[in-house]
């Protein structure tokens, strides 16, 4: 096979149990303990509905050249349920790589999801329903089908590293993914962060929050004028 044109499959992938254990913290609190350094990106915003399904699943990946998606057609053709395809397109905008047709085939396939590192098309439909998508942009121009490409390969978005089989998550705050022998220690570490917030957002509610952080914080760094 030559290589930057060729399909792998992958050695392992995240438990469909880990993929809903997910599902319900919201990706803040997973980036906050991963300590805020890894991200995909504040260009890739979400393209669905808003407030729409929450995004998590097992990556499958695509790398492909810009403004081609024959790749991404066999990664559908490839994908299982609640896979999440994740595309690095070079972050290209002048061609669609995926519209309303190819969602409708990753939807009737009961895909996770859909993340590229580049433009859609067919917004309005998309914008119109809840299938995970999310992309740096929108264009009219539609894509080659002529490759190369690589499916199930790791790839790189904004410094943020996909392997085949990682979680990948996503809300309306944006993308994060999870190395797939992490995800335990994660989730362990997220579900805490999210009950100490909830709790601190119950003390706001109730008038019992304590901020004396604040003041020690500056008075440690040396800030002037407190009382």
């Amino acid at each position: 096979m030559a290589n930057g044109f060729r399909v792998f499959r992958r050695s392992r992938q995240v438990e469909p149990r880990v993929v809903e254990q997910f599902r319900t913290l919201p990706v803040a609190n997973v980036s906050d303990v991963m300590a805020r350094m890894t991200a995909g990106g504040a260009r890739l915003r979400p393209m669905q509905a808003p407030g729409g399904t929450v995004m998590s699943g097992a990556a499958l990946t695509v790398k492909t050249r810009p403004g081609d998606n024959l790749m991404i057609h066999k990664a559908i053709a490839l994908a299982e349920p609640g896979d999440v395809i994740v595309v690095d397109a070079g972050g290209d905008l002048t061609n669609a790589l995926i519209g309303e047709l190819m969602l409708a085939q990753m939807s009737k396939r009961k895909l996770g999801g859909i993340v590229i590192n580049g433009a859609i098309r067919d917004s309005a439909a998309i914008r119109a329903q809840n299938f995970p998508v999310f992309a740096a942009g929108v264009t009219h121009r539609g894509p080659y089908k002529d490759g190369p490409g690589e499916i199930n390969v790791p790839v790189a978005i904004d410094g943020m590293v996909i392997a085949p089989g990682d979680l990948v998550l996503g809300d309306d705050d944006g993308l994060l993914c999870v190395p797939f022998d992490e995800v335990e220690v994660i989730h362990a570490a997220a579900s805490a962060k999210h009950a100490a917030e909830e709790k601190q957002a119950a003390n706001i509610e109730a008038g019992t929050h304590d901020a004396s952080w604040v003041d020690a914080s500056l008075r440690r760094l040396g800030c002037e004028g407190l009382d």
